[in-house]
């Protein structure tokens, strides 16, 4: 008769000392740990959440079910928030096809000849995302549309090893904060260009150009919605060895000139417009397209068509530059996955809409952004901060703080906008093509209580 060993006790690892502790906590602001977690109620800290013991699974259930129907969602609510995210309708199409199995539990397709069915997928997304911004290629997708506007930066570095990168104060906060991170423990300096009356200084932009600037990065439509003169901008640094990289809402392309039109090298953008909920800020979807010259250097992987030995046509892994694939020193990021099931949301979202349907649903957003901004601007106090040259997205300066209508606001079951920090009265709102009538006027009513 064999007897069994007991087990020696678990070890544990602490990945960190009360030193590091210390400083991660001074840099966020706190003195404790526990000070990190007040905003938390106290009766809900520690596992203190008590369930009855002598309920059955089936009471649990119902009990939490009840209370989950405290929670507001999205629906029941009139949203005009934006920012890098909006609410747009998702035919159920969408999430019917995604959530098959086929796709859902899919992986990384490193075995090509098995994963045909992802290959395709992702070959017809970059095809589309192509046709839209006007490059004339894009990869597989990044993680969201500020990790991709950093590594643009990065791969502007690499074609021309300048050690300046110039981002328009126009970008959104978080797209300078990530690029920021990425870029802290490089050789690379990020200047900012100014914002004159909500558009890039194009003056201050051109005084400073010179060799030494790696690449310009510019967003249209910007953190205040409004649309840029891309043009001038790329004709400007055509002259220098500088990479012309543009960020956006690419739904505005179906209304506006793409960044291929404006002669960019590279698009760096969010895809959350396509197919994907706001969902609490992720996950979402990184953009990236750029010119066919510098393929070699782009994050991430590309898939391309090809044909077998046989002549048969299918789908292969043509570019694959993540440190998994290649070497190290060879791989152009290692923190760039593509968000494969996203990114194929983003493509049966777009085969639904079809050309026409795309221009349509840009067209809904951009007619009832400037219905709403022009009623609004019409009430005694309100100004339309910037013109009226934006897509979907406006600033109103308000007669009162900014803050105080959200609050307000909230509780009348209307999210108001988003605050900027440029000014405390400054809000920015966003329409799309399920802001109907009834609920922008209800918005104008609610306004209409601080007219003064």
């Amino acid at each position: 008769m064999t007897t069994r060993k007991s087990l020696p006790e678990p070890t544990h690892f602490v990945p960190y000392t009360q030193e590091i502790e210390r400083e991660m906590l001074d840099v966020i602001g706190v003195s404790t740990f526990d000070e990190l977690l007040e905003g938390i109620p106290t009766n809900l800290k520690n596992g203190s959440f008590s369930l009855d013991s002598s309920k059955s699974e089936l009471q649990v259930t119902r009990d939490l079910t009840n209370l989950s129907k405290k929670n507001l969602t999205g629906e029941e609510l009139i949203s005009f928030v934006g920012g890098g995210a909006y609410d747009h309708f998702i035919p159920e199409a969408v999430s019917a096809l995604t959530s098959r199995s086929e796709f859902a539990t899919s992986y990384t397709p490193y075995q090509a000849e098995v994963s045909q069915g992802t290959l395709q997928s992702i070959f017809e997304f970059q095809t589309m995302i192509c046709d839209i911004t006007g490059m004339e290629v894009t990869n597989a997708s990044l993680y969201d549309g500020a990790s991709a506007v950093a590594e643009a930066c990065l791969l502007a570095n690499r074609v021309n090893n300048a050690s300046v990168v110039l981002l328009s104060e126009g970008l959104f906060d978080d797209y300078i904060r990530v690029t920021n991170t990425y870029l802290q423990n490089s050789h690379i300096d990020v200047e900012i260009i100014p914002a004159k009356n909500g558009f890039l200084d194009f003056n201050w932009l051109k005084d400073r150009l010179n060799d030494n600037v790696s690449a310009v990065v510019i967003q249209s439509p910007n953190r205040f919605g409004l649309i840029e003169s891309g043009h001038e901008v790329g004709k400007l640094i055509s002259e220098y060895p500088t990479l012309f990289v543009v960020s956006g809402n690419p739904l505005s392309y179906g209304l506006f000139a793409s960044p291929g039109e404006w002669d960019a090298d590279i698009y760096a953008g969010e895809g959350q417009v396509f197919g994907t909920p706001v969902s609490f800020g992720g996950p979402y979807l990184g953009l990236f397209s750029g010119k066919m010259k510098y393929v070699r250097k782009m994050p991430g992987r590309l898939v391309a068509s090809a044909k077998d030995v046989d002549g048969k046509p299918g789908f292969v892994l043509a570019l694959q530059t993540r440190e998994q694939h290649i070497r190290r020193e060879k791989a152009t990021s290692n923190i760039c996955t593509n968000q494969g099931l996203v990114a194929l949301a983003a493509a049966i979202y777009l085969s639904l809409m079809g050309k026409e349907g795309f221009k349509k649903v840009a067209n809904l957003c951009f007619n009832k952004a400037h219905y709403l901004a022009n009623e609004i601007s019409n009430l005694s106090g309100f100004h339309l901060q910037f013109g009226e040259r934006f897509f979907n997205e406006f600033v109103v300066k308000c007669p009162v703080d900014a803050q105080k209508i959200l609050e307000d606001g909230l509780k009348q079951g209307i999210l108001a906008g988003t605050i900027l920090k440029d000014d405390p009265k400054f809000l920015r709102i966003a329409v799309t093509e399920k802001s109907v009538k009834e609920d922008m006027d209800q918005f104008i009513t609610f306004l209409k209580g601080y007219s003064r």
